[in-house]
């Protein structure tokens, strides 16, 4: 497997994680408990590496088309 294609499928699963737990806090507000400070701070980790693979996943094809163009220069 590729290297883009494992950060695809790595973002694609974390994702997921994230959303879960994201659902798993509101279920816990929304049955009246309130759960420690430090639950708050569970889905930043994912976050963060969403935000890398997605600005990667984002700037790909912009990257990939000016390696693929040659220079006016060239013949």
């Amino acid at each position: 497997m590729s290297f883009n294609m494992w950060v695809r499928q790595t973002h694609r699963w974390v994702s997921i994680a994230f959303v879960a737990v994201v659902i798993a806090i509101f279920a816990t507000l929304g049955l009246g408990k309130q759960p420690a400070q430090w639950v708050y701070f569970l889905p930043l980790a994912p976050l963060a590496f969403l935000a890398l693979t997605g600005l990667y996943m984002f700037a790909l094809p912009y990257l990939t088309k000016a390696r693929s163009v040659p220079a006016r220069g060239d013949a």
